[in-house]
């Protein structure tokens, strides 16, 4: 097998990435002699790289011309081509002066410039997350929040807000107003459709995304353009009122946090790195073009994990990588990471255009939104893991030629006539045990074609499925596919309509991968790609 680099689109080319040993990822540049800042311009339409500055780095590093200085240089060292620079965060509020000026430096030097907010320590402290959250029911804090995006907004057109706009306070004032449409009859009283906890967050959050968010920004700067980030925890959005289907459609733009850092670190472990793809991609599906680009960072990575968040964030479809953040990144395992990343960035860029190009085929893995978990969280990236290529949706895939379905279908009401329906037709249909136990008096599951895949509660408990049981899986699911794979756990697949696929391997040792009947060896957190 010809290991080539992808300087130029080839038919049938087949490109190796593998982390040596020392950790830095061998790919070949794009052209001799050409600077990263240069290649960041080439393919800025196809891909680009960006970073953020919090408020605190526009106080202690952005207000020095020496730190201004040094920020664009490390960027154009970084192929970062766009930067967002952030007027709040934790109660702090960047002062205008050094706004502006941070700005136009970078604008200057030929980066592109947005802004951003992060709507921590703002008024009232939730009682959930204290000191960080706040009580949106208060209405004190509804004025605070409306008075940082009409500031923010003066700054600049286009506002990125991080992660941190959602609410878990459940305080008597928010208690009262959740109750306040409630029926009672005699001494008993129910809930009115809307009062409900995770339905209370999100009418509230939604409301004050209209009304505190863009109608406040857009008064103050008609061209505003407000882009809502949404954090990683997928299953839990609309606990906490993060409604992603209606809030799409009303902001600008969407961002999708990519996060997924090193699996076994103590502290900030626990995330299959297939999360990455998976929640990419189903936002992607709800967003459509709205869609812009991923957002990891670099706390619980090593320079492997931390290469392959951005592995994930391209092949998950993003124009758009960000580092989060500027200030992180230069000291712990930032600059070792960064290093890595450098190495990396003609490769992943690479990849990056082809991915553009085409789109992914794979098992249907339905998730509606708002759906509930119950004991099978985050499912879908353990499923993934296994070597399953997911093709993630938020609404029924009727015309999918394979589908995985968990617990999540549930929220669907007509589940039980589409599901049926599905397995008449003879596609294959993969079904977690826990769904199965619920369906079970409700739907005939003996069909040939269902399989039911033991999750017992514990999903990260697939890793361990014995490789019979992943070859068997894998034989019945691809087969609309005219695919065969055969590998390790943790050696996830990606495939395409034209035929091109990805492998990529999670596991600290090399993997031997037969596909389709041709058997490669993927050196440890190392991919392989082919593209038609």
């Amino acid at each position: 097998m010809k290991t080539q680099s992808t300087t130029k689109p080839l038919a049938s080319v087949i490109l190796i990435a593998t982390l040596a040993a020392g950790g830095v990822l061998m790919a070949a540049q794009e052209q001799p002699g050409l600077s990263l800042w240069d290649l960041a311009g080439k393919e800025a339409k196809v891909h680009r790289f960006s970073t953020l500055f919090t408020a605190q780095d526009v106080r202690n590093t952005l207000s020095s011309e020496t730190g201004l200085a040094n920020a664009i240089d490390w960027c154009k060292r970084t192929a970062v081509s766009q930067v967002y620079i952030e007027c709040f965060r934790d109660g702090y509020q960047a002062e205008r002066a050094a706004l502006t000026n941070a700005m136009a430096r970078f604008r200057a030097a030929g980066i592109g410039v947005s802004g951003c907010v992060t709507p921590t320590r703002v008024g009232k402290s939730s009682t959930g997350w204290k000191n960080t959250i706040s009580c949106y029911t208060d209405k004190p804090t509804q004025e605070k929040v409306r008075a940082i995006f009409e500031y923010a907004a003066s700054l600049t057109d286009e506002t990125m807000i991080d992660d941190f706009w959602f609410t878990d306070c459940a305080c008597p004032e928010c208690n009262a107003a959740r109750n306040a449409r409630s029926v009672t009859t005699g001494d008993r009283s129910y809930l009115a459709s809307g009062d409900t906890w995770e339905d209370y967050r999100c009418e509230l959050m939604l409301r004050l995304s209209r009304e505190c968010v863009l109608a406040a920004a857009k008064r103050v700067n008609p061209n505003a353009r407000l882009i809502i980030k949404y954090p990683q925890w997928y299953d839990h959005f609309h606990e906490r009122g993060y409604d992603v289907a209606r809030e799409s459609k009303d902001f600008d733009r969407i961002w999708v946090g990519t996060e997924t850092r090193d699996y076994n670190d103590k502290h900030w472990g626990g995330t299959a790195q297939y999360e990455a793809f998976f929640i990419m991609r189903w936002l992607g599906g709800i967003g459509g073009s709205k869609c812009g680009g991923g957002w990891f960072d670099p706390y619980g990575t090593t320079e492997r994990t931390y290469v392959e968040q951005a592995r994930q964030t391209v092949l998950g479809g993003a124009r758009e990588s960000l580092l989060f953040c500027y200030g992180s990144l230069q000291g712990g395992t930032g600059p070792k990471n960064v290093e890595a990343l450098r190495a990396n960035i003609p490769g992943l860029l690479a990849v990056a255009r082809e991915v553009g190009k085409r789109s992914i085929v794979g098992i249907a893995a339905y998730k509606p939104a708002n759906s509930h978990p119950e004991r099978e969280g985050r499912v879908f990236d353990f499923v993934g893991m296994l070597g399953l290529p997911l093709a993630p949706c938020h609404e029924f895939p009727t015309d999918a030629p394979a589908a995985f379905f968990s617990v999540h279908a549930l929220k669907d009401p007509d589940l039980v006539a589409h599901l049926a329906s599905f397995i008449k037709a003879g596609k294959p249909v993969l079904l977690t045990d826990g769904l199965a136990q619920q369906l079970k008096d409700k739907l005939a599951l003996d069909a040939s074609n269902v399989r039911i895949l033991p999750v017992k509660g514990d999903p990260k408990s697939l890793l361990q499925l014995p490789q019979k049981e992943l070859d068997d899986l894998r034989a019945a699911l691809l087969r609309p596919f005219k695919t065969t794979f055969r590998a390790p756990s943790r050696v996830a697949l990606y495939l395409f309509k034209d035929g091109s696929w990805v492998a990529e391997n999670f596991n600290d040792e090399p993997a031997a991968v037969e596909l389709n009947g041709k058997t490669f060896n993927i050196e440890s957190r190392g991919w392989i790609q082919r593209w038609n």
